[in-house]
């Protein structure tokens, strides 16, 4: 791990356990129960932990060939956004994806928003995977559009089953977390 990426997962990770793991009781997407909630949009939707994040993902996929970064409606959105501003500025641009949960019933009737074109090599972007079964619908909406995976990329991988389902079907899983990092 560079310097860089070992610096900025340093300070990300501080705004993680301060503003993103939230204690309760909560039912998780994967219906599993849990006394603590990972919730990444407060940590997407706060300037600094966005400016970071992006960062972060870019360190992450600069030695890979890609052609975008999407992911699954809603938790991925505003992280797509920052990566995409993001490596704009940093001259290593990206597009974005969208992949909603249902295909769209108007307009253009898309699943998949953005300037999609077949043959990208694309990033599945996550905020934070349990069982992997959202990252799976991406996957799966933009290998139908012709797409290749690079990587799959969560910002917290609760260590719940995720990456056997990646690795099983043949994906690459980097998260920039997993739940042992965290102050549960």
């Amino acid at each position: 791990m560079s310097t860089e990426l070992q610096g900025l997962r340093n300070q990300l990770l501080d705004l993680v356990n301060e503003h993103a793991v939230v204690r309760g009781d909560f039912v998780l997407t994967s219906g599993k129960k849990s006394n603590y909630y990972v919730d990444g949009k407060l940590l997407s939707l706060m300037p600094e932990g966005l400016n970071l994040l992006s960062r972060t993902i870019l360190e992450m996929i600069k030695n890979d060939k890609v052609d975008a970064v999407g992911g699954l409606t809603l938790g991925a959105d505003p992280i797509i956004g920052g990566v995409v501003t993001t490596s704009h500025t940093l001259g290593r641009p990206v597009k974005g994806l969208i992949i909603r949960k249902e295909q769209s019933s108007h307009g253009r009737e898309k699943l998949i928003e953005g300037p999609l074109e077949a043959g990208m090599n694309v990033v599945v972007i996550e905020d934070v995977v349990t069982t992997g079964s959202s990252s799976q619908k991406a996957i799966a909406a933009l290998e139908k559009a012709d797409c290749k995976i690079v990587k799959v990329i969560a910002v917290v991988d609760r260590l719940a089953g995720g990456r056997e389902l990646f690795e099983s079907r043949g994906y690459k899983f980097e998260p920039i977390f997993t739940l042992n990092d965290l102050t549960i």
